[in-house]
């Protein structure tokens, strides 16, 4: 069921059928910024009109990503001013972490909506930053007021909200797959085991030393241990939405994939199981929602690859008597681009599944 939505900021009459709004993307040069271009290429009301990347100002998007050559023939990226995004309906960050929180304040009363699609915004406690981040959050007085970018747990917010705090892709994967077992009260929420997988382009497109081909190529290494930036986030989301104060052990693992996470995740039971219990508590908590398919079939990666589709499965171990819960996402769509395209459109008032698939790339 889709929530009521406010009416949209600048909505420009069209003859093609509804408005359309005007965009822009600053941090654009990168995975995540590429990857929204893909997608506003082919969205019927939103207009990409500005695409920044300082490192790559002046060059043409053809040469830095071909893919989209058609798409975007003679644009090239601009170098980032706070005036170049004045008057946009919509303007997604696309910035490493630490950047954002300099960069919204300066923009943020001058457009009508912005989704970031950094860490900058997500955690309400601002004290939580030194902590997870290494460094004090420049601009607390913005996370009160930062929907978490979740539209599965937190639609409403979204609905309501001028910043927007897309959900990290880790956090994502592993927080739809446990909500719908702690909303139903069938897990403990304390001690509860997340085990991850997820491909290199979750780390960015820069080079780095743990992402060169021949350190990943036949190698899988778990990092982050007990220190990954996204456990309290997991944490935050999960304990919000189903009014349990939730604790979990985080770990990913870094695996040869382009894109896709796979997460499976483990609790105790607050009483006795059974595999059918699970499944239905996973279905019927998701019934309305147009991204989400719950399945018996365990579910894979290359199965999402491309979509902004989720694929969860559920069981009980009569053996360990503990339930897992499985889940699979592609990283660059709904654990990033494509959820903050969904996120955008309910914000502006459009159906959130607009310009985006529920169809993955295969094989």
């Amino acid at each position: 069921m889709l929530a009521d939505v406010p009416a949209a900021p600048f909505p420009i009459p069209t003859a093609g059928g509804g408005p359309t709004y005007r965009v822009g993307i600053v941090g654009a040069s990168g995975y995540t910024g590429a990857e929204l271009m893909r997608l506003l290429a082919g969205h019927p009301n939103f207009e990409l009109e500005v695409m920044t990347g300082d490192s790559k100002a002046g060059t043409a998007v053809a040469d830095l990503y071909p893919s989209l050559a058609l798409a975007y023939r003679g644009r090239f990226f601009e170098a980032y001013t706070p005036e170049i995004v004045d008057g946009l309906d919509v303007v997604f960050c696309g910035l490493p972490h630490g950047v954002s929180m300099g960069v919204i304040p300066e923009i943020i009363d001058n457009v009508g909506v912005v989704v970031d699609l950094g860490s900058d915004f997500r955690l309400k406690n601002p004290q939580l930053y030194p902590d997870w981040y290494g460094a004090e959050h420049v601009a607390p007085e913005y996370l009160p007021e930062a929907a978490y970018g979740l539209p599965e747990l937190f639609r409403s917010d979204i609905a309501e909200a001028r910043l927007i705090a897309a959900t990290g892709c880790n956090a994502a994967t592993a927080t739809l797959t446990l909500a719908p077992l702690l909303a139903a009260g069938l897990v403990e929420p304390d001690g509860i085991i997340i085990n991850l997988i997820t491909g290199v382009s979750g780390a960015g497109r820069p080079p780095k030393e743990n992402t060169t081909f021949c350190t990943v190529d036949e190698n899988v290494t778990a990092y982050g241990l007990l220190t990954h930036r996204h456990t309290p986030e997991i944490e935050q989301a999960l304990s919000v939405s189903t009014g349990r104060d939730v604790t979990v052990l985080f770990t990913p693992h870094l695996a040869p994939l382009n894109r896709g996470i796979l997460a499976s995740c483990y609790g105790r039971p607050t009483r006795s199981l059974d595999t059918g219990e699970v499944l239905e508590a996973m279905a019927d908590y998701y019934r309305d929602e147009p991204f989400v398919v719950v399945d018996h079939r365990s579910p894979s990666t290359k199965a999402v690859t491309g979509s902004n589709a989720v694929h969860l499965t559920g069981r009980v171990d009569p053996r360990t008597g503990l339930v897992m819960g499985v889940g699979v996402l592609d990283n660059l769509m709904k654990g990033a681009s494509g959820m903050a395209v969904q996120c955008a459109n309910i914000a502006i008032g459009l159906p959130e599944t607009t310009g985006l698939s529920t169809v993955g790339v295969y094989p």
